[in-house]
């Protein structure tokens, strides 16, 4: 079930829309709010760009694009192909009637509130289980989420993990490169030595005796 929606811009965490659930909302849904907003502070241009976070028995699936951070929250069984592709239907809706105004300077938080209602209407169509033909469009055509980044909501917030694409691999490279150069250098020593150790060993005895002989 898909059961909060947060829309927010990277570069400075504004937030630009959340979807109105009802007044009775759980003490879990309110916590996942709040966490959303500190990984609307968390994330960067670096971060990997579709992500999948698990908090308890909760799912936090984002998706960025165009500077634009789209969050939903489900449970944790609720399908990922399902939520991504959900994701992916809001990021074309706003980034077509909304994508540029999103971007401009003095945009106040939550100005594009009146998108909820396009929220709305469409996870409506995602949760209604009658709708059997588009949920199977929908799982004929969506993308492979088995390499979907996934991440521990503890590791983030508490632990100082990153959601950064590169960092791991960043790692490993420096390291796995220092490892190259220094074997590098070793092959190439004893190449040197193998190519030019008998000439050595000539000039060597030919000095010696060139030495011997005037003296």
């Amino acid at each position: 079930m898909l059961l909060y929606t947060h829309i927010g811009r990277v570069k400075d965490s504004l937030p630009l829309v959340a979807s109105i659930e009802s007044d009775d909302e759980s003490k879990e849904l309110r916590q996942l709010k709040s966490q959303i907003n500190v990984l609307l502070g968390v994330v960067d241009t670096q971060s990997e760009p579709v992500g999948s976070i698990s908090s308890g028995s909760y799912m936090i699936n984002y998706s960025i694009t165009d500077g634009i951070i789209y969050f939903t929250v489900t449970e944790g069984k609720f399908p990922k192909q399902i939520a991504f592709s959900y994701l992916e239907d809001l990021q074309k809706e706003f980034g077509k009637s909304h994508g540029t105004a999103a971007l401009q300077a003095g945009v106040r938080p939550y100005q594009f509130a009146e998108f909820d209602n396009y929220i709305q209407k469409t996870k409506r169509v995602y949760q209604d289980q009658r709708a059997t033909k588009h949920l199977d469009r929908i799982n004929s055509d969506l993308k492979d989420v088995s390499k979907i980044m996934s991440k521990n909501i503890e590791d983030l917030l508490y632990r100082g993990e990153k959601l950064d694409r590169m960092s791991d691999l960043s790692t490993s490279l420096k390291y796995e490169s220092k490892k190259y150069m220094s074997a590098a250098k070793r092959v190439n020593l004893e190449a040197l030595i193998r190519q030019y150790a008998p000439i050595a060993g000539i000039v060597f005895i030919i000095m010696f005796i060139i030495w011997w002989r005037l003296f």
